[in-house]
Parts: C-alpha cells; sequence; structure tokens
C-alpha cells in the first residue's frame, strides 16, 4: 500500500492516519502533528479510486456503502499494518487510529468488524458503515467523535447512532459537537489533542 511513515519518539506511540475522499497519505499529517508531534505516523493512501479521488472503499452512491468491500478492505489494511508493524518496528497494538470522514468510516468498520483491533480511535466526521455488525467486545477501546450539528454529508442521527453502537458493545465513547458542517476544524483536532491527553 501506499503510505506514509515517521517514526515515534522513544516512549511515544504512533498513529494510524486514513485521509478522506479525494485525500492522500499526507493530508492528516499536519494534524496528527498538532495532536502530538512526537507520536509516529503510519498514514495509508486509499486503494479505491472514485473519478480519481482516492478512497478506502467502495460506495454506491453517497452515504449506500459496498459493504462487501468494506470487509474487503478492512482485511487488507488490518494485514497491511503488521506488515508495516514488523517492517517499521512498532507495536500494533499500540497504534492510535485517527480518521476523517471516509476514512474514519473505515476505522469505524474495522473496530466493528474485529473489536479489539484499536484501542485508542479518534473518528472526525464519521457515520455508521455497516448496516449488520456481528457480537463484538470493545471493552478496553476509547473513542472520540467529533460531529457536526449541521454537517450536510453526514446527519445528526447517523452520528449519534454509530455514538450509540460502539459505547453499546462495550467502548469508552465519547461525542463532541461542532457547527461547522463536514470541515475538520481546528477547534475539533484541539478537542481531539484534550481527550487524547485525558486517556495517558
Amino acid at each position: 500500500m501506499i503510505h506514509y511513515f515517521k517514526k515515534a519518539e522513544e516512549g511515544k506511540k504512533t498513529f494510524l492516519l486514513l485521509h478522506g475522499t479525494g485525500g492522500d497519505e499526507m493530508d492528516l499529517v499536519p494534524l496528527a502533528n498538532m495532536v502530538d508531534k512526537g507520536n509516529g505516523i503510519l498514514s495509508i493512501r486509499g486503494a479505491v479510486s472514485e473519478n480519481g479521488m482516492n478512497r478506502f472503499f467502495r460506495r454506491i452512491a453517497e452515504g449506500i456503502f459496498d459493504e462487501d468491500d468494506i470487509r474487503q478492505r478492512a482485511g487488507e489494511i488490518s494485514d497491511f499494518i503488521l506488515e508495516a508493524s514488523e517492517k517499521y518496528g512498532f507495536n500494533p497494538n499500540d497504534l492510535i487510529a485517527l480518521g476523517y470522514s471516509n476514512g474514519a468510516n473505515m476505522i469505524a468498520a474495522m473496530l466493528l468488524l474485529k473489536g479489539g483491533i484499536f484501542r485508542q480511535a479518534i473518528l472526525h466526521h464519521p457515520m455508521v458503515p455497516l448496516s449488520q455488525v456481528g457480537d463484538i467486545n470493545l471493552e478496553g477501546t476509547s473513542v472520540f467523535i467529533g460531529a457536526g450539528t449541521n454537517d450536510p454529508i453526514v446527519t445528526g442521527e447517523n452520528s449519534q447512532r454509530l455514538y450509540e453502537l460502539l459505547k453499546g458493545n462495550g467502548a469508552d465513547a465519547v461525542i463532541s459537537w461542532f457547527d461547522k458542517g463536514h470541515s475538520l476544524t481546528k477547534e475539533e483536532v484541539l478537542a481531539s489533542r484534550e481527550w487524547l491527553l485525558s486517556q495517558t
């Protein structure tokens, strides 16, 4: 997979970064550095192209996902994380997953498909990625959700449903609301930073 890697400082963890639709592996690097510049970074470019825009899985229409493709791509990313951890020498169990929009949806899907894959996750403007979810155990997993009160892509009801789905399966989840639509603002990034600091 096309990716960017930065080694963590001594004693620090590593971010897994998954960008939004049309982004690439460098998009969220400044954001990750704002949250904790000492952490390492494994940032992956989405392998699906939609009209020339990078994504992490196919969709049938706006807000309607190809769920078989989600499952396949989630498995591929999981495998790549293990390969990268061996190549670069980081602990895959200590990854902090951070995603925006399409990337946040993929991280949410990975949590719902393989409970415990990430102990900490920061999801900016995600939505419920799967219509059917099996029994999962998310105890020991902490999740920050940044949602928009007036997001034109993700309804407040959908954001709340994802929060309740994660929390209902054992995750220590919090949801913070912002009024800037689907945009990822400095205010939201700083809120996620405060949340992450509270976890350690």
